[in-house]
């Protein structure tokens, strides 16, 4: 059996993978080098300079492609830089379509960085195909796509965007951090282009910052690694190391990651205090059959509503809390909590986050792979 053809729990750790050349080993080196020896002009064995490749890079490039059925991977140095080289495919003028439930990095950099170099974005709620249509314009070149969103939890149905992107000549590109290949494949529905904030699930112990791009086209490959090259935001050795070492087992941290995730879900939605739980397992959750349809499960994250709570009821619930640590970032092997209004979605205006349902009382929970009742207790005695 080929290593394409082999199972997820199987790719996440072989997956693009070989021993090391040199002497076998099994995990790829780290090689801590900018440069490498020529023996004439040009004349070198695949590598010349450590910002255009390194092998360390190589060897997580092929990780993230095999596991998201990809034919090529680029690592960057953070989720950031890797979505910063997809809006440099575009030129001014051009326009891009993204969802209202983003990520507070993401839209300050669609904004605060990109609208003012002549690219404009419209942001809009996506759970119906037929919202999109009506805002195409002969301007349009990219729908921008994260599901399950951040932090609504709203699911986006990827194979009917990317059959509308196809019909209009769209470049289709899905965030795919909150999901991981475990649970979702973008590709295999029909988008052009996965991103990954690889810091969260994939590297999946919070001691990296790391990007990912993986597609299957040659051409947009191409494109891609040319400004990854030029801009030079890429991933350096030791992150590689360690970004790779979590992919090996991504798969059975999201088993309890999910495992987790519904009983902290069904807890706190059976809770009298608790006035909304947003996670897409829940049978009235919107677009919950197409959740079911498109994930293989419905992950470790969950935000929720306190029921008649303010700004400062849930800031008095994230700091009670003891097993949980209040901190930005998700995708750890530990449980953290977060306040969107103050942290992750500060940099939206107020007005634009409720609109999307980002209220000053919700709060965001990254469900971890401990003890679910110590979980569970821990939310009790915060909650109250």
């Amino acid at each position: 059996m080929s290593k394409k053809e082999l199972h997820f729990n199987s790719k996440a750790i072989h997956g693009g993978q070989q021993p090391d050349p040199a002497y076998g080993a099994v995990m790829p080196p780290i090689y801590q080098t900018s440069t490498y020896a020529q023996t004439t002009p040009g004349g070198h064995k695949g590598y010349e300079y450590s910002r255009s490749a390194n092998p360390t890079r190589t060897a997580l490039e092929n990780a993230l492609a095999s596991i998201e059925n990809g034919n090529y991977g680029l690592a960057f140095a953070s989720g950031l830089s890797a979505i910063d080289a997809v809006i440099k495919l575009l030129e001014p003028g051009d326009e891009v379509i993204s969802t209202n439930d983003l990520y507070g990095g993401s839209y300050r950099l669609f904004l605060q960085v990109y609208e003012k170099l002549g690219i404009s974005f419209q942001f809009i709620g996506m759970q119906s195909v037929d919202t999109i249509a009506e805002k195409i314009t002969e301007k349009t070149k990219l729908i921008w796509v994260e599901t399950p969103t951040n932090p609504m939890m709203n699911v986006i149905d990827i194979r009917a965007i990317a059959a509308l992107a196809k019909e209009k000549g769209l470049l289709l590109a899905v965030d795919n951090t909150f999901a991981t290949p475990y649970l979702q494949r973008p590709l295999d529905l029909g988008a052009d282009i996965v991103m990954h904030s690889a810091t969260k699930y994939l590297g999946g112990h919070s001691d990296v910052i790391v990007g990912a791009l993986v597609v299957r086209d040659k051409a947009l490959a191409d494109k891609l690694y040319f400004l990854q090259n030029a801009s030079g935001a890429i991933c350096g050795p030791m992150d590689s190391f360690l970004t790779l070492r979590g992919i090996k087992t991504l798969h059975v941290r999201m088993q309890r990651h999910c495992e987790n995730g519904e009983a902290i879900a069904r807890f706190l939605k059976s809770h009298p205090k608790i006035e909304k739980v947003y996670w897409p397992g829940f049978e009235d959750h919107p677009n919950h059959d197409v959740a079911k349809a498109q994930m293989d499960g419905f992950g470790g994250m969950i935000s929720f509503i306190p029921r008649g709570s303010s700004f400062e009821d849930a800031v008095r619930i994230v700091e009670k809390l003891e097993v949980f640590t209040l901190a930005e970032s998700l995708g750890g092997v530990e449980s953290l909590a977060g306040h969107p209004a103050s942290m992750t979605h500060a940099s939206i205006p107020k007005e634009e986050r409720e609109k999307s349902g980002v209220v000053d009382a919700l709060i965001r929970l990254s469900v971890g792979i401990e003890d679910s009742q110590d979980l569970i207790d821990d939310l009790q005695q915060a909650i109250g």
